[in-house]
C-alpha cells in the first residue's frame, strides 16, 4: 500500500513540475517574442577642405556644429545598446570622438575625465496611449540630430547648432489620435544633462499632427518655439521644413534668433538622392553665432549646402559643397589673411550603420 501510495505521490509530482516547467517556458517564449534587445550605432570620418580660404593650422569653418576640422578627420563612434519589453526598456547611447565630443559639450560636470553619454534614459510604456521616459534623451526641437546617420546633409544647420542637442528630466508622450500627439516635459537647464545644480528647471510642449511638429521650450528667461516637419510631393520628391525663433534672457545678457531652412530631396535611383539645404539665420544682441558681428550686436548669414547622398549597403557616402554668406565683411579672412563675407568648402564623409 505505501508503495501505490509513493508512485502515485511521484507522478503527481512529475506532472506538477512538467506543468510548471511548460508554463514557464510558455511565459518566456512569449516574453521573448515581445521583448528584444538590440545593438546598433555608426561610425563617420570625412574629409573637408576650403574653397576660398587656407586649409592650414588656423584653418576656418562654418559657425555650426559638426564636420568643422580641415583635411581628412574623425566624425565619431556610436554605439546604441537598447531593450523593447512590452511594457519597459532602455536606451544607452554613447559616443567616441570628435563629434561626439561637441554632441555633449557641456556634460563633463561630475566626472572630471569627461563623459561618453549621448543619451541614457529608461522607459515604461503606461498604456497604449501614455509613454513616459525618464533619463537623457535627445532634444525634441528642429530638424536635424546628432547622429549623422539620421540627418541628409552631413554638416548641419545653425538652428540645430545653437538650439538644445539634449536634455535630462521626465517627459510624457501622449497618443491623442492616429494623427495627433502630445509631448509634455520637465528638465534640468539646457545643456545641463548629468545634474541640475541650479535647482531651476525648464519645461517643454510638442504638438504633432501627421508628421508636423509645433515645439516650445521654456528655459527660465528664455524661450524657444520651433517647427519642424516636410511633405512627399511624389514619390521621389521629398521637402523638409525647419524654422525657429530663440529669445534669450535679457538679464544674463543673451541674445536671441530667428532663422528658416527648407530641405528639398530628390532620390534619383534606389542607392543616390541629391538633397539641398537653404538656411537664412538671424541673430541680435551679441549672440555670437555668426562670428563676427556689427556694432549693435546684430548679424545674419544664408548658407546653402548641396549634399549627395549614396548608398553602397550600410555605407554611405556623402559629397557636399557648402557656402555661407554672412552680413559681415569681416566673418572669414582668405589665404592671404583678408576680411571675407563669404565661406566655400568641399566635404566628403562616409558613414557606416549597423
Amino acid at each position: 500500500m505505501k508503495t501505490i501510495i509513493s508512485t502515485k505521490f511521484v507522478k503527481n509530482l512529475f506532472l506538477l513540475a512538467f506543468t510548471i516547467f511548460s508554463t514557464v517556458s510558455l511565459v518566456a517564449q512569449e516574453e521573448e517574442e515581445t521583448s528584444k534587445f538590440s545593438f546598433s550605432g555608426s561610425v563617420d570620418a570625412y574629409y573637408r577642405a576650403n574653397l576660398n580660404a587656407g586649409n592650414g593650422v588656423d584653418a576656418q569653418a562654418p559657425g555650426s556644429s559638426f564636420a568643422n576640422l580641415p583635411g581628412f578627420a574623425l566624425g565619431m563612434a556610436n554605439v546604441i545598446g537598447s531593450y523593447e519589453g512590452e511594457k519597459v526598456g532602455f536606451v544607452a547611447d554613447l559616443v567616441f570622438g570628435p563629434r561626439g565630443t561637441d554632441a555633449i559639450f557641456a556634460s563633463p560636470m561630475y566626472s572630471a575625465t569627461g563623459d561618453i553619454v549621448n543619451q541614457l534614459y529608461a522607459y515604461w510604456n503606461v498604456s497604449d496611449k501614455v509613454k513616459l521616459t525618464f533619463g537623457n534623451f535627445n532634444t525634441f526641437l528642429g530638424y536635424e540630430v546628432i547622429s549623422p546617420v539620421a540627418n541628409f546633409n552631413y554638416s548641419t544647420s545653425y538652428l540645430f547648432s545653437y538650439g538644445p542637442f539634449s536634455h535630462t528630466g521626465l517627459k510624457a508622450d501622449f497618443t491623442l489620435s492616429d494623427d495627433l500627439s502630445l509631448m509634455l516635459a520637465v528638465m534640468n537647464p539646457t545643456d545641463l544633462t548629468e545634474f541640475n545644480p541650479t535647482g531651476q528647471y525648464a519645461y517643454g510642449v510638442q504638438l504633432g499632427y501627421s508628421g508636423q511638429y509645433a515645439n516650445l521650450l521654456i528655459d527660465n528667461g528664455s524661450f524657444e518655439i520651433d517647427y519642424t516637419g516636410g511633405f512627399d510631393l511624389s514619390d521621389s520628391f521629398f521637402l523638409g521644413l525647419n524654422a525657429a525663433l530663440f529669445s534669450g534672457d535679457e538679464e544674463d545678457g543673451i541674445g536671441s534668433f530667428a532663422g528658416v531652412a527648407v530641405y528639398p530631396q530628390l532620390a534619383t535611383s534606389e542607392n543616390f538622392t541629391i538633397g539641398l539645404r537653404g538656411e537664412y539665420f538671424a541673430e541680435t544682441d551679441f549672440f555670437g553665432a555668426v562670428g563676427a558681428v556689427d556694432a549693435e550686436g546684430d548679424a545674419s548669414v544664408f548658407a546653402v549646402t548641396l549634399t549627395g547622398s549614396a548608398t553602397i549597403g550600410d555605407l554611405i557616402i556623402k559629397p557636399e559643397l557648402r557656402l555661407d554668406s554672412t552680413s559681415e565683411d569681416t566673418t572669414f579672412t582668405n589665404g592671404d589673411g583678408e576680411p571675407i563675407s563669404s565661406l566655400s568648402s568641399f566635404v566628403l564623409a562616409a558613414i557606416y550603420s549597423f
